[in-house]
């Protein structure tokens, strides 16, 4: 049996995902492929199985509010905080992330 790939947020997250507000997340890396079914965690809280939707490469000045938006924030300000106080300094607008969209298909 091959084991799946797992997509792990914050236990912050967990409630906004499992609503349906938050069906994104922008990485600095990741391999997940459109289609590819992941497991989904929040802390160590299984919130299901997901489908990956769209994967788009941007660079972080590129990301706008919708991107934002789909990842549960209010604007592209508040998301690209969020990512520097992740990844650090490293993050410039220049750098390339990966925008992730799934979809949760449940337990």
């Amino acid at each position: 049996m091959v084991k799946r790939r797992r997509l792990i947020f914050k236990e912050v997250y967990g409630d906004s995902i499992a609503l349906g507000v938050k069906v994104a997340t922008v990485r600095l890396n990741s391999s997940v492929k459109v289609g590819e079914v992941v497991d989904v965690f929040a802390g160590r809280s299984y919130l299901g199985s997901a489908v990956i939707t769209g994967v788009e490469v941007k660079k972080v000045s590129q990301l706008t509010d919708e991107d934002a938006r789909l990842d549960g924030f209010r604007s592209r300000d508040e998301l690209v905080r969020e990512l520097r106080s992740i990844y650090g300094r490293s993050l410039t607008d220049t750098t390339e992330v990966k925008v992730i969209k799934f979809k949760l298909l449940g337990r």
